[in-house]
């Protein structure tokens, strides 16, 4: 693949025939840039100085009392990827599952726990799906990403909405925020990737700023592929054959429009997002009769939210964060049999709605207490056209209060988190009832010495997971009398961060940490005396054990030649304790190792990033025995960049190879 990003800071637009004759892909990264002038008098005693726009950006982080994963700007830029999904896939303990091909749902699994414990998070404000739980992150681009971190347990910060504190990890993706040079009062950046299987990606990037206080950005892009790769399998008699992909082609189209806004001790924020798709799903691919099963399932998404947050330090012991939302979500999928036999027909109609409202509290005690308490409230709906539906409507109340305390080489949290849900139904009787719990965690991290950059830390949480609408309410599928999910999480780990002045190496980070969790009642779809009706209910037990490790290091041979460096290993003894023939064997697709490595290299302008995924043995069903072995699997992606500058314009030529053994 051959791109280039274009960064552009004039207020006039780019002449469209130096578009033309790019023909690529475009990405921008407009670059922190801190000014200040300074403007001097007469004499030495009587200097004015003047500063503007003084902007200080750093690496540093607080302490990591929780375990946590960050990709930010340029790293996010050297990867070879397209969506939030491709990029989590570098972090340790993260499986991602993959539904339907290029078209499909991705959903992440975190330390095996489940795609539903995991809190996604979107500018500050969780991503709902009170339907099934999940959130498809397939559909989140980097084109407009600043930050992709991911916690284990919680934040390591109490001045959070309660929302926060009710998974057992979470998944936190930051948009860009406009930066301006100067006087400027527009970026503007025009893109288009081009790449196999017919696909193209134009997108556009316009952020302006009114005044000194109020700025916006508009973010959009386009994508459409066929998906119609070949592949080889063997057919019944025995001989090799190339086949290709059918009904496997994805459109979509993302808007994004956001304002911030700076107030005296604070600041505001509001987005509008609209996400459309229309995709495929193919069909397996049959070795005794090819092409008689064309598949021809199709699926269309609306995804729109708008949302707001407000920030202000009103004193020095007080402080408030305040969110709110309103999204809507429309789901069509048909399957018909007419196309493929071995299915039923479906022609079914979804609709959510979702109101969140937040009120987190921060209160300063002393320099090393503080105290924070936070209320949410939420709204969700669901309406579809199945047989029977009962139409539900769930409020959801959540309240949290959390405490921190800070003696410099020890940092002790800990919160304890108030469920309520109440659910109501059209058809009387029908509805789960109303569910109130409590969850605790408490965190510490300690520094054993002072002049050592070693930190030991540990958390214990306990999070619920309410059974969701379809869980509940599916049409035959559902069970009213489910129980929540409960998870145990305990986690014991090591930090090492520090800079060097000398030496060829400039930086080490490293992260180590040994967990246990526990899943108990979880929810699982079981046959009744029916094969051919199944329902949900609370029989599975599952415990995981498993080590993760993170290393980051930044290195300078010479002055222009650098390299950062991460690698990331994960191993999970995950089993299954659910009372059946499989008692104590690890759990499908979880695999005992897995890893990554990313190299980036830089050498003036020019810039060269190897990635490296592996993933080990695993099993692809309940059954741990041969037949249902699956073997290890690795990709290694190159990718060579160079920066040019013509005018006032940045150019980036990136040529890319993926997968290439």
């Amino acid at each position: 693949m051959l791109s280039i990003q274009v960064h552009s800071y004039n207020k006039h637009c780019i002449h469209l025939r130096w578009i033309l004759c790019l023909i690529l892909s475009l990405f921008t990264t407009v670059p922190a840039i801190s000014q200040s002038r300074v403007r001097h008098q007469t004499s030495l005693s009587d200097t004015l100085l003047k500063l503007k726009e003084v902007t200080i950006y750093s690496n540093r982080m607080q302490k990591k009392m929780s375990p946590v994963q960050i990709l930010s700007g340029k790293e996010l830029e050297k990867l070879n990827v397209y969506s939030v999904a491709d990029a989590l896939r570098y972090f340790s303990g993260v499986q991602i599952k993959d539904y339907g091909g290029i078209g499909g749902l991705k959903t992440v699994n975190i330390r095996s726990m489940g795609s539903h414990h995991v809190g996604v998070f979107y500018d500050g404000i969780e991503l709902g799906n009170a339907q099934n739980g999940v959130v498809d992150l397939g559909r989140f681009s980097l084109d407009n990403m600043e930050v992709i971190s991911l916690y284990n347990g919680q934040k390591s910060a109490i001045f959070q909405p309660a929302k926060d504190y009710s998974s057992a990890s979470a998944i936190y993706m930051q948009t860009r925020k406009p930066l301006f040079k100067g006087e400027k009062k527009n970026n503007l950046n025009i893109g288009v990737k081009g790449g196999s299987f017919s696909t193209i990606n134009p997108s556009l990037l316009w952020e302006h700023r009114f005044n000194e206080r109020i700025s916006s950005s508009i973010s959009t892009e386009y994508m459409y592929t066929s998906g119609r790769y070949k592949f080889t399998y063997a057919k019944k008699d025995g001989y090799d054959t190339t086949a290709v992909r059918q009904n496997g082609d994805v459109r979509m189209l993302r808007l994004e429009n956001a304002f911030f806004g700076k107030i005296p001790k604070g600041e505001w924020k509001a987005k509008a997002y609209l996400y459309n798709s229309e995709r495929g799903y193919p069909g397996a691919a049959v070795r005794e009769e090819p092409g008689k099963f064309r598949h021809q399932d199709r699926q269309w998404d609306t995804n729109l939210f708008v949302q707001g947050s407000f920030q202000n330090y009103f004193k020095p012991w007080y402080s408030l964060l305040a969110n709110g939302k309103y999204a809507y979500d429309y789901l069509h999928y048909l399957s018909d049999p007419r196309l493929d036999v071995t299915t039923m027909y479906v022609d079914n109609y979804y609709r959510q709605q979702e109101i969140y409202a937040s009120a987190a509290h921060l209160f300063t005690i002393y320099p090393w207490w503080s105290m924070s308490l936070s209320n949410d409230f939420q709204w969700n709906t669901l309406r579809a056209d199945l047989i029977d539906f009962v139409y539900p409507t769930r409020n959801t109340i959540l309240t949290s209060a959390a405490t921190s305390f800070d003696f410099n080489r020890l940092m002790l949290q800990a919160s304890l988190l108030y469920t309520h849900v109440d659910d109501n139904t059209r058809t009387k009787g029908a509805n789960a009832g109303t569910k109130n719990k409590y969850t605790p965690s408490v965190i510490a991290t300690w520094q054993p010495l002072t002049k050592l950059p070693l930190n030991v830390r540990a958390f214990y949480k306990k999070v619920f997971r309410m059974p969701t609408l379809n869980d509940l309410y599916y049409t035959f599928i559902g069970n009213i009398n489910l129980e929540p999910e409960y998870t145990n999480q305990y986690n014991v780990g090591v930090t090492y961060n520090r800079n060097f002045d000398k030496g060829v190496l400039q930086g080490l980070d490293v992260q180590v940490d040994a967990y246990y969790n526990e899943v108990s009642d979880k929810i699982i779809a079981m046959p009744t005396s029916n094969q051919f009706r199944w329902t949900m209910v609370n029989l599975g037990e599952v415990e995981i054990r498993g080590i993760d490790v993170a290393l980051q290091s930044n290195w300078r041979f010479c002055q222009h030649w650098l390299l950062d460096a991460r690698v990331n290993y994960t191993f999970q003894k995950a089993q299954d304790f659910t009372k059946s023939t499989y008692y104590g064997d690890q759990i499908p697709y979880i695999p005992w190792h897995s890893g990554s490595l990313i190299l980036n290299g830089t050498y003036k302008s020019w810039f060269l990033n190897y990635s490296f995924i592996y993933t080990g043995k695993r099993y692809e069903a309940s059954a741990n025995i041969p037949e249902n072995r699956a073997k290890e699997w690795y990709t290694s992606d190159f990718s060579l960049s160079k920066n040019f500058s013509w005018r006032k314009t940045a150019i980036r030529l990136t040529a890319e190879a993926n997968n290439i053994f």
